[in-house]
């Protein structure tokens, strides 16, 4: 991959100036509660707080700020499709997004009460991705796509741009990881600016996506990928975020199902924050018995908290 395809901290300066104003600076704060359970100073990027509660709208709106075309369409599970929908309302651009079949209700609803046009096709991210790429062609919209952009990327570097600027110290970061925009945007802005510390990945055991890229040095397609954390279920990285990820990413842990929701549970009982499970996937690491590999300052991207009121309750039952 050549460098020049790849977001600078130079592009996520510009994309912090651009979406000032819109997506909020989410507040960094220490879960005492957390930090006891763990044994570390644990820290929460809350981007569960941003006004669409997902960090999404960082680079949906870097994006579509800048496209020329008076429509876009989307492919998504459901939060990027919210960012893309939000973000079209304030630009006044036409918005589709393509959903998966079995969306989440609740996402579904939003994305629709922001006036965007709704398709549903399959089940996995190519089958959507296909058909939104289709209905981009013969409508003359540009697509945006979920991770695989650099000015997507480099709105999600904004995220990696606060935590430096509001934490003094740490040791770690840990991200949530689906196509790996957010981690890729992350990790360009904190080797830049705190290059000591390390960025962790975390992914479901059932899409390994960037576990396998690493360990293979290359882009590796998962079959069939699934997890309850239903926004980090990409069947494999981009070559945009793989490029940046193989740099800058210093190991990825896979979590179970369990371990997934046991981080949901810890989240709300403990640390009082609602997360959904793809954006408290990224503190089941800590929450094992080998918490202590990550130093004594960890920070933890919760990077949404869009979660049904189903499978809330559920998990607070279990």
């Amino acid at each position: 991959m050549k460098s020049e395809n790849l977001p600078s901290l130079k592009d996520i300066e510009g994309a912090a100036k651009r979406i000032a104003g819109v997506a909020c600076r989410t507040p960094l704060v220490e879960s005492p509660a957390l930090s006891r359970m763990t044994g570390l100073e644990v820290f929460l990027k809350l981007e569960c707080f941003q006004p669409i509660k997902v960090f999404k709208i960082r680079g949906a709106y870097n994006k579509i700020s800048q496209v020329t075309e008076r429509g876009v369409v989307a492919a998504s599970s459901g939060n990027h499709g919210i960012a893309v929908a939000y973000s079209s309302r304030l630009l006044g651009k036409k918005c589709t997004v393509v959903v998966p079949e079995t969306v989440i209700r609740e996402k579904l609803d939003t994305i629709e009460e922001y006036g965007a046009d709704v398709v549903k096709a399959g089940r996995f991210s190519d089958q959507r991705e296909a058909k939104a790429r289709e209905i981009a062609t013969g409508n003359g919209a540009a697509f945006i796509h979920p991770f695989n952009d650099p000015d997507v990327i480099a709105g999600q570097g904004t995220c990696g741009l606060e935590i430096a600027g509001q934490l003094s110290q740490f040791d770690c970061v840990l991200v949530p990881v689906g196509g790996g925009g957010l981690i890729s945007g992350i990790s360009t802005a904190l080797k830049a600016l705190r290059p000591e510390a390390k960025v962790y990945g975390v992914e479901p055991l059932g899409a390994p996506k960037l576990t396998a890229a690493l360990q293979a040095k290359k882009v590796v397609h998962v079959p069939s990928p699934v997890s309850v954390a239903d926004g980090l279920v990409p069947s494999a990285l981009g070559d945009l975020t793989f490029g940046i990820c193989s740099r800058n990413v210093d190991g990825a842990f896979t979590v179970s199902e369990e371990d997934i929701l046991r981080a949901t549970r810890a989240m709300v009982r403990e640390a009082k924050i609602i997360a959904e499970p793809s954006g408290a996937a990224a503190l089941a690491p800590l929450l094992s018995a080998e918490s202590e590999k990550f130093g004594k300052r960890a920070v933890v991207v919760v990077s949404g908290g869009n979660i049904s009121q189903d499978l809330l309750a559920r998990t607070l039952a279990s």
